[in-house]
């Protein structure tokens, strides 16, 4: 068993260093240059479009769904990861984690527009949407788009979970002593709750805990702040100083594949890789561009604002923490709080680490529903899954899955492969939907898709059914 886990840490290791990293960095510059580095130019325009109301009362809005690819996302990574990285490139790799997000945000764009465009309508009314769909709708490759659900749906359902509620144990026991087996059944039963309640259920949890959350993180960071005030330029000066010798900008790239890295931690808001794009095509709004834009925006709220809330206190905390070699991941993040604000600090990150990964239990769980709904399964397919995921979240809590992560990591970077290399190739459809928004808007309009007027979306009109009228006006 060790041999393997040392097998699959090698090939992950390999898999993300020569292959995946090179083609999320290559599109997401690419992207940045065909739109204009719209990503970046309209997070104020995007700011407002997360409060949007849908037409329908009922529907799911663009702030619910984008609770939930959040749920996902932000999670232990921002904790762990930031640490990972810290301690292996020094504080100049959070300044590097800035500029990936910065470029990963135009690959949010277009995988996130896609997942719009080519969304479908649920029997109960939902939609639903994702890679999957837009895989079978342009490529014709059904076999393709299965092999990425049933991925999706073993890494985000059971092996993910498995290690989130693992971490939630683990936690609990190191500050409370509490039982894993009673805390894993808490967990069970409570994510049981929520999840056999459906899409709506979920939006309504994820809606209501991601920003109780990220203002509960971010509040405790800004106080570690104003108390070191005077320390707060000066480590500003150390990040950028240290941002651009060689150990620096490798622990920014690469840092948080070391110790639970970048297959868990710097590619944490997910961009481009395959997964946000199922949680996105659920909202409710009048044009595709408008969720490609709020889940870049999502993009920064994850690797910009919540992991930097992390390397801050770290940061602030010297040396002594963030490169002693007794301190790994977590340890050092607990430390570093435990530096600024008294010991009391464990307790409050155990339960920040318990809405982080509960969250991003919910979150993952919706992926692999939404991958069931694509392989047009029925309920009591979808009811199986449901109790499958809910094993693992039990099993996880009592056991050690860390040999799991490896394995994960692997059929991550596999799916996230497939996903590029269909953005490559239509990539270009959201790029011109981007620019189809941006000419009504100029025009003072509130942007009306109709995928006709749109020459590279013409021959997928009959592909593209959740719009109305989409085969007028050509």
């Amino acid at each position: 068993m060790e041999t393997f886990g040392k097998l699959t840490s090698l090939a992950g290791d390999l898999l993300y260093t020569w292959i995946l990293i090179p083609l999320l960095l290559g599109l997401g510059i690419y992207f940045t240059f065909k739109i204009k580095a719209g990503q970046i130019t309209n997070i104020g325009h995007a700011k407002n479009l997360i409060t949007a109301k849908p037409k329908d009362e009922n529907a799911i809005s663009p702030f619910k769904a984008f609770t939930i690819s959040a749920a996902s996302h932000i999670g232990t990574g921002n904790v762990v990861g930031v640490a990972a990285a810290i301690s292996v490139g020094g504080p100049g790799s959070i300044f590097w984690m800035w500029i990936t997000a910065l470029i990963g945000g135009a690959s949010a764009f277009v995988e996130n527009t896609l997942g719009q465009i080519f969304k479908e309508e649920s029997e109960d009314g939902a939609f639903k949407g994702g890679p999957a769909f837009y895989i079978n709708k342009t490529m014709k490759r059904p076999h393709l788009a299965k092999l990425f659900s049933i991925i999706i749906c073993i890494v985000y359902g059971f092996m993910f979970n498995a290690m989130q509620s693992n971490t939630i144990a683990s936690g609990f026991a190191n500050s409370f002593s509490t039982s894993p087996w009673i805390l894993g059944l808490i967990v069970m039963v409570v994510v049981g709750f929520v999840i056999f309640g459906g899409i709506k259920r979920i939006s309504e949890i994820t809606s209501l805990v991601v920003p109780v959350m990220a203002i509960a993180y971010i509040g405790l960071v800004i106080f570690v702040l104003i108390t070191n005030i005077t320390k707060v330029p000066v480590m500003f000066t150390i990040i950028f100083e240290d941002a651009f010798n060689l150990k620096a900008g490798f622990g920014g790239l690469f840092g948080t594949a070391i110790l639970n890295g970048v297959k868990r931690g710097l590619f944490s808001n997910e961009a481009g890789m395959g997964a946000v794009p199922n949680a996105s095509a659920v909202a409710d709004v009048s044009h595709p561009a408008k969720q490609g834009l709020i889940q870049a925006l999502g993009v920064y709220l994850d690797s910009i604002l919540i992991c930097s809330a992390t390397a801050f206190v770290i940061i602030l905390a010297g040396e002594e923490v963030y490169l002693n070699p007794n301190l790994q991941g977590l340890d050092i993040t607990q430390a570093a709080l435990a530096t600024e604000i008294g010991p009391w600090a464990q307790h409050f990150l155990t339960f920040c680490v318990l809405m982080f990964s509960f969250s991003s239990i919910i979150g993952n769980y919706y992926y692999g529903e939404n991958n069931i709904l694509s392989m047009n399964l029925g309920k009591k397919e979808l009811a199986i899954y449901r109790f499958m995921v809910l094993s693992f979240v039990f099993l996880g809590s009592i056991g050690d899955f860390s040999i799991v992560w490896n394995t994960g990591d692997i059929f991550m970077g596999i799916m996230a492969i497939i996903n590029l290399f269909i953005l490559m190739v239509i990539g270009r459809c959201a790029v011109a939907t981007y620019y189809d928004y941006q000419k009504q808007l100029k025009q003072g309009k509130d942007p009306v898709f109709n995928p006709s007027d749109i020459k590279e979306l013409r021959p997928y009109l009959d592909e593209i059914t959740a719009w109305d009228n989409p085969s007028e006006n050509i």
